[in-house]
Protein backbone atom coordinates (compact mmCIF):
# COMPACT_ATOMS: atom_id res chain seq x y z
CA UNK A 1 0.00 0.00 0.00
CA UNK A 2 2.93 2.34 0.66
CA UNK A 3 4.31 4.35 -2.23
CA UNK A 4 7.58 6.22 -2.50
CA UNK A 5 6.61 8.03 -5.68
CA UNK A 6 6.11 11.77 -5.19
CA UNK A 7 3.12 13.38 -6.89
CA UNK A 8 3.02 17.18 -7.24
CA UNK A 9 -0.80 17.30 -7.39
CA UNK A 10 -2.58 18.41 -4.18
CA UNK A 11 -3.28 15.46 -1.86
CA UNK A 12 -6.99 16.18 -1.71
CA UNK A 13 -7.27 16.04 -5.51
CA UNK A 14 -5.25 12.83 -5.71
CA UNK A 15 -7.25 10.91 -3.12
CA UNK A 16 -10.59 12.01 -4.60
CA UNK A 17 -9.42 10.70 -7.97
CA UNK A 18 -8.29 7.41 -6.45
CA UNK A 19 -11.57 7.01 -4.57
CA UNK A 20 -13.55 7.62 -7.75
CA UNK A 21 -11.41 5.21 -9.76
CA UNK A 22 -11.63 2.42 -7.23
CA UNK A 23 -15.25 3.04 -6.21
CA UNK A 24 -14.27 2.83 -2.54
CA UNK A 25 -16.97 3.62 -0.02
CA UNK A 26 -14.88 2.73 3.04
CA UNK A 27 -11.62 1.21 4.24
CA UNK A 28 -10.81 0.15 7.77
CA UNK A 29 -9.69 3.36 9.39
CA UNK A 30 -10.84 6.95 9.56
CA UNK A 31 -14.12 8.33 10.75
CA UNK A 32 -16.69 9.52 8.28
CA UNK A 33 -16.69 13.20 7.47
CA UNK A 34 -20.22 14.32 8.40
CA UNK A 35 -22.24 15.05 5.28
CA UNK A 36 -23.75 18.44 4.80
CA UNK A 37 -21.28 20.28 7.06
CA UNK A 38 -20.34 23.42 5.10
CA UNK A 39 -16.96 25.09 5.26
CA UNK A 40 -16.74 27.98 7.69
CA UNK A 41 -16.53 31.39 6.05
CA UNK A 42 -13.14 33.11 5.79
CA UNK A 43 -14.46 35.60 8.37
CA UNK A 44 -15.28 32.81 10.82
CA UNK A 45 -11.88 31.24 10.27
CA UNK A 46 -10.15 34.56 10.92
CA UNK A 47 -12.21 35.12 14.06
CA UNK A 48 -11.37 31.66 15.43
CA UNK A 49 -7.63 31.92 14.71
CA UNK A 50 -5.42 31.16 17.70
CA UNK A 51 -1.67 31.74 17.96
CA UNK A 52 0.11 29.54 20.48
CA UNK A 53 3.28 30.91 22.07
CA UNK A 54 5.08 27.55 22.12
CA UNK A 55 7.83 26.62 19.65
CA UNK A 56 6.91 25.65 16.08
CA UNK A 57 5.95 22.00 16.12
CA UNK A 58 4.11 19.25 14.27
CA UNK A 59 2.15 16.74 16.34
CA UNK A 60 0.92 13.47 14.86
CA UNK A 61 -2.19 11.95 16.46
CA UNK A 62 -2.83 8.24 15.96
CA UNK A 63 -6.02 6.64 17.29
CA UNK A 64 -5.42 2.99 18.22
CA UNK A 65 -7.95 0.27 19.08
CA UNK A 66 -7.59 -1.03 22.64
CA UNK A 67 -9.13 -4.33 21.52
CA UNK A 68 -7.15 -5.19 18.39
CA UNK A 69 -4.21 -2.79 18.52
CA UNK A 70 -5.04 -1.62 15.00
CA UNK A 71 -4.74 2.02 13.96
CA UNK A 72 -8.01 3.82 13.26
CA UNK A 73 -7.28 7.47 12.40
CA UNK A 74 -4.41 9.89 11.76
CA UNK A 75 -4.34 13.68 12.06
CA UNK A 76 -1.88 16.51 12.63
CA UNK A 77 -1.70 19.52 14.92
CA UNK A 78 0.47 22.22 13.39
CA UNK A 79 1.83 25.08 15.46
CA UNK A 80 2.99 27.78 13.06
CA UNK A 81 1.85 31.40 12.67
CA UNK A 82 -1.37 29.98 14.11
CA UNK A 83 -2.23 26.59 15.59
CA UNK A 84 -4.59 24.31 13.68
CA UNK A 85 -5.47 20.63 13.44
CA UNK A 86 -5.49 18.98 10.03
CA UNK A 87 -8.18 16.36 10.65
CA UNK A 88 -8.76 14.61 7.32
CA UNK A 89 -12.15 12.83 7.21
CA UNK A 90 -12.47 13.55 10.93
CA UNK A 91 -15.66 13.86 12.93
CA UNK A 92 -14.76 15.91 16.03
CA UNK A 93 -16.57 19.22 16.12
CA UNK A 94 -16.90 21.97 18.75
CA UNK A 95 -18.71 25.30 18.65
CA UNK A 96 -15.42 27.08 19.45
CA UNK A 97 -13.77 25.61 16.36
CA UNK A 98 -14.10 26.82 12.78
CA UNK A 99 -13.62 24.14 10.15
CA UNK A 100 -12.65 24.73 6.55
CA UNK A 101 -11.41 21.99 4.22
CA UNK A 102 -10.74 19.50 7.05
CA UNK A 103 -8.67 22.07 8.94
CA UNK A 104 -9.84 23.00 12.45
CA UNK A 105 -9.08 26.58 13.51
CA UNK A 106 -9.08 27.89 17.09
CA UNK A 107 -6.93 25.20 18.73
CA UNK A 108 -6.40 26.70 22.18
CA UNK A 109 -4.80 24.52 24.90
CA UNK A 110 -8.27 23.59 26.16
CA UNK A 111 -9.46 22.67 22.68
CA UNK A 112 -6.30 20.61 22.05
CA UNK A 113 -7.05 18.65 25.23
CA UNK A 114 -10.68 18.31 24.19
CA UNK A 115 -9.58 16.88 20.84
CA UNK A 116 -7.45 14.22 22.53
CA UNK A 117 -10.12 13.22 25.04
CA UNK A 118 -12.87 13.12 22.42
CA UNK A 119 -10.92 10.31 20.75
CA UNK A 120 -9.65 8.52 23.88
CA UNK A 121 -12.34 6.23 25.27
CA UNK A 122 -12.79 2.67 26.48
CA UNK A 123 -12.21 1.25 23.00
CA UNK A 124 -9.43 3.55 21.75
CA UNK A 125 -6.39 5.39 23.01
CA UNK A 126 -4.45 8.20 21.35
CA UNK A 127 -0.72 8.16 20.60
CA UNK A 128 0.58 11.74 20.54
CA UNK A 129 3.94 12.27 18.81
CA UNK A 130 5.31 15.82 18.89
CA UNK A 131 8.28 17.11 16.92
CA UNK A 132 9.65 20.65 17.10
CA UNK A 133 10.53 22.03 13.69
CA UNK A 134 11.80 25.27 12.20
CA UNK A 135 9.32 28.13 11.71
CA UNK A 136 9.68 27.69 7.95
CA UNK A 137 8.76 23.98 8.05
CA UNK A 138 5.81 24.64 10.37
CA UNK A 139 4.53 27.39 8.08
CA UNK A 140 4.88 25.15 5.03
CA UNK A 141 2.87 22.44 6.80
CA UNK A 142 0.17 24.98 7.67
CA UNK A 143 -0.12 26.14 4.06
CA UNK A 144 -0.26 22.55 2.77
CA UNK A 145 -3.07 21.77 5.21
CA UNK A 146 -5.01 24.89 4.20
CA UNK A 147 -4.81 24.13 0.50
CA UNK A 148 -5.36 20.37 0.67
CA UNK A 149 -9.15 20.37 0.64
CA UNK A 150 -11.57 17.84 2.09
CA UNK A 151 -10.46 14.23 2.30
CA UNK A 152 -12.59 11.19 1.44
CA UNK A 153 -13.55 8.67 4.11
CA UNK A 154 -10.79 6.17 4.93
CA UNK A 155 -8.05 8.29 3.33
CA UNK A 156 -7.02 10.13 6.51
CA UNK A 157 -3.61 8.48 6.79
CA UNK A 158 -2.92 8.80 3.07
CA UNK A 159 -3.59 12.53 3.32
CA UNK A 160 -1.61 12.96 6.55
CA UNK A 161 1.42 11.03 5.36
CA UNK A 162 1.25 12.72 1.96
CA UNK A 163 1.37 16.15 3.58
CA UNK A 164 4.33 15.20 5.79
CA UNK A 165 6.30 13.79 2.86
CA UNK A 166 6.36 17.23 1.24
CA UNK A 167 8.20 18.80 4.19
CA UNK A 168 12.00 19.13 4.43
CA UNK A 169 13.41 16.54 6.83
CA UNK A 170 10.44 14.17 6.50
CA UNK A 171 11.84 12.08 3.64
CA UNK A 172 11.60 8.92 5.74
CA UNK A 173 7.81 9.12 5.84
CA UNK A 174 6.15 6.65 3.51
CA UNK A 175 2.75 7.45 2.01
CA UNK A 176 0.41 4.83 3.43
CA UNK A 177 -3.18 3.91 4.25
CA UNK A 178 -2.12 2.45 7.61
CA UNK A 179 -2.01 4.65 10.75
CA UNK A 180 0.49 2.41 12.55
CA UNK A 181 2.83 2.47 9.57
CA UNK A 182 2.84 6.26 9.69
CA UNK A 183 3.27 6.19 13.48
CA UNK A 184 6.36 4.00 13.13
CA UNK A 185 7.88 6.19 10.41
CA UNK A 186 7.25 9.34 12.47
CA UNK A 187 8.78 7.71 15.57
CA UNK A 188 12.08 7.29 13.71
CA UNK A 189 12.46 11.04 13.14
CA UNK A 190 15.08 12.55 15.49
CA UNK A 191 13.66 14.47 18.44
CA UNK A 192 10.13 13.02 18.54
CA UNK A 193 8.42 13.08 21.95
CA UNK A 194 5.72 10.44 22.44
CA UNK A 195 2.93 10.06 24.98
CA UNK A 196 -0.33 8.10 25.15
CA UNK A 197 -3.76 9.30 26.24
CA UNK A 198 -6.26 6.87 27.80
CA UNK A 199 -9.77 7.45 29.10
CA UNK A 200 -12.71 5.28 30.29
CA UNK A 201 -15.48 7.12 28.45
CA UNK A 202 -18.00 4.93 26.65
CA UNK A 203 -17.50 4.02 23.03
CA UNK A 204 -19.91 6.65 21.68
CA UNK A 205 -17.63 9.57 20.78
CA UNK A 206 -20.60 11.87 20.25
CA UNK A 207 -21.41 11.65 23.98
CA UNK A 208 -17.96 12.92 24.93
CA UNK A 209 -18.25 15.73 22.40
CA UNK A 210 -21.67 16.72 23.75
CA UNK A 211 -20.29 16.74 27.31
CA UNK A 212 -17.51 19.13 26.26
CA UNK A 213 -19.97 21.32 24.38
CA UNK A 214 -21.98 21.68 27.60
CA UNK A 215 -18.99 23.26 29.33
CA UNK A 216 -17.93 26.84 28.55
CA UNK A 217 -14.41 26.57 27.17
CA UNK A 218 -12.20 29.61 27.89
CA UNK A 219 -10.20 31.03 25.03
CA UNK A 220 -6.81 30.56 26.82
Amino acid sequence: MRSSTADPAPIGHRIRAVAAALGLAALAGCATNPSGVPDASPEAVAQAAYRHDGPPAITLYTMVSNNSGAGAHSSLMINASERVIFDPAGSVRHSRLAERGDVLYGVTPEIARFYELAHARETYHVVVQRLEVSPEVAEQALQLARTNGRVAQAFCTMATSGLLRQLPGFDGIGQTFFPLGLLEDFERLPGVETRRVYDNDGDDKSTAIADFEAVAVPGG
